[in-house]
């Protein structure tokens, strides 16, 4: 007979798991497993897993550096818009701001002799920063040869496969998972070939996941500040919990430095493209929504306008004017200059509406409003463009690189050969990415699951937008901005199949087989087309076998 004496039933254990007395619903503990969970930090997990707790993002960055550093060099020539980005960033490492270049230039460049620069200044449309970090790596290894002009998107591509692993450790509290992030990004022949060629989407990219990365830390410090300041209330008050007027709003927060964080790689962010002005939207209004969250669950009664009071307005006023100021700290080369274009264009247009700004502010603020113009009237036909309504299964990738080696040149054995540079993802990848988004979309309309509603935010900040400018030029490359958070939701996907730490083994243990599986996979298919990602010479005949789509063509 068993005896039940020193155990309470299953149904009072239930009650007993949801219900706490009200003295102990406010301390410091309880506050903080409420809004955070019981895994807090890397801390939290058992001794023999913290360590794996980093050599993920490590293991899989090594991988991801691997493929992207071995014949980083190859081709040894400008490919695509390297023509633009790569010789902008000489000359910002030459003089501080883009100068113009001669007929032939890439000849010269591709000669290994870049000093051909002219004295006239240079009209560009995209904003300094990815440039200046391609110019690092010809800093590093000289600007006489691709290595050095491909480097920092190698290494930053790199960086970001360690990044986006850590996020999906955090956002999920699984190791296998977070492996499954960084390894499958690691992988994606779209973020790989981004990440051996010098345009700048590579560096948006990775500005945008580190201050998602910077966000996600401050969700979980603005809770710990909450739940210690709301239990320092309660201990205070003689039955142990806040009082009706602390409860009403709740307490402030302080200032939330991670947010400060958040704000420095925005900046960068649209430093590096003017695109990233939709995500500093996004990221904004998305920290402002947990911080509501947080103190609703932590009992605040009016926590909307205690969220917006007391939250979203500090947010604003640490993150925006940081970012503004991030951002016009990086024309610094075009104001120290004496003929950047339109450097001096406020000094020939007096104004007497706007004639107490400074004049260079004035030319910077008449340069922008030139470039939007262009940007905004960019419908030239080419023929890789690409409808955002084709992203997602991958219509119409662009074309890097195509050659045909002759017989008897280095690699080519055969009549016909082929070394080409397609932009193409894996298909297990973006195809299952894009089945995983309308499982996401359902699970955050039903359960209301914030990372959910993060990961669909996220790409919702990089991919809608595209829509308002249906007549402008656009390629599927643009779709590197928010890559990371569709590998998020599929890896997200996974997760349901994989199933709660707590489920019975057998259901982990199916769920990991499937989730190895299509891991597995995509690392195949990733081998597979790894020659056209990286302009390996193959035979014509092995070229062909690749396009699986006459798009692709």
């Amino acid at each position: 007979m068993t005896d039940t004496s020193v155990r309470p039933a299953p149904q009072t254990w239930l009650i007993r798991r949801w219900l706490t007395r009200p003295e102990d619903a406010f301390t410091a503990e309880a506050l903080r497993t409420r809004l955070i969970g019981s895994i807090q930090s890397w801390r939290d997990y058992p001794p023999s897993l913290r360590l794996w707790f980093w050599l993920i993002p490590t293991i899989t960055a090594v991988i991801g550096g691997i493929l992207r550093f071995v014949r980083l060099d190859a081709p040894h020539s400008l490919v695509f818009d390297e023509t633009y980005y790569v010789k902008d960033a000489y000359s910002l490492l030459v003089s501080g701001y883009e100068r113009a270049w001669p007929d032939k230039a890439n000849d010269a460049f591709n000669a290994g002799n870049p000093n051909v620069l002219l004295n006239s200044p240079e009209y560009v449309v995209h904003p300094p920063v990815g440039k200046w970090m391609i110019a690092f790596g010809m800093w590093l290894f000289g600007s006489d040869n691709s290595f050095g002009w491909r480097f920092s998107a190698a290494l930053t591509g790199t960086l970001s496969i360690a990044l986006i692993a850590l996020i999906a450790l955090k956002l999920f509290r699984s190791h296998i998972l977070g492996a499954a992030a960084g390894l499958l990004l690691a992988v994606d022949g779209h973020h790989l070939v981004m990440s051996r060629t010098s345009l700048l989407d590579i560096f948006l990219m990775f500005w945008l996941l580190a201050a998602f990365g910077a966000l996600l830390m401050d969700r979980d410090d603005g809770r710990r500040r909450l739940a210690a300041r709301l239990a320092a209330l309660a201990a205070a008050s003689k039955d142990g919990r806040p009082t009706a007027l602390h409860l009403a709003s709740g307490p402030w927060l302080g200032f939330r430095w991670w947010r400060v964080a958040a704000g420095v790689c925005l900046g960068l962010a649209v430093g590096t493209k003017w695109s990233a002005l939709f995500f500093v939207v996004a990221f904004g209004l998305l920290t402002v929504f947990w911080d509501m969250s947080a103190r609703r669950i932590a009992g605040i009664r009016s926590w909307p306008s205690a969220g917006i009071i007391k939250d979203g307005i500090p947010a604003f006023f640490t993150m925006i004017p940081l970012a503004g100021a991030v951002y016009l700290s990086t024309w610094t080369g075009w104001f120290l200059s004496k003929d950047a274009y339109y450097r001096h264009w406020a000094d020939t247009n007096p104004s007497d509406t706007w004639g107490w700004i400074p004049g260079p502010l004035r030319s910077l603020a008449y340069y922008h409003m030139e470039a939007y113009n262009f940007h905004q009237g960019l419908s030239a036909p080419h023929p890789y463009s690409a409808s955002p309504w084709t992203w997602l299964v991958m219509g119409r990738p662009t074309s890097f690189y195509y050659e045909s080696p002759k017989q008897g040149t280095p690699g080519c054995d055969l009549p016909n050969c082929t070394s080409a540079i397609l932009s193409v993802g894996n298909p297990v990848i973006w195809w299952g990415a894009t089945i995983a988004l309308f499982v996401v979309l359902f699970w955050w309309a039903g359960r209301r699951d914030w990372r959910a509603g993060a990961i669909l935010a996220s790409v919702a900040a990089g991919y809608l937008p595209w829509f308002m400018y249906p007549e402008r030029t656009m390629f599927y490359f643009y779709a590197l901005s928010f890559e990371p958070f569709l590998v998020l939701a599929l890896v997200y996907g996974l997760g349901l199949v994989l199933g709660r730490s707590g489920a019975p083994p057998w259901r982990r243990r199916s769920g990991l087989y499937v989730v190895g599986l299509v891991v597995v996979l995509a690392v195949l298919l990733s081998a597979f087309f790894y020659p056209v990602w990286t302009a390996e010479v193959i035979s014509y005949q092995d070229w062909r076998m690749r396009m699986w789509m006459p798009s692709w063509i």
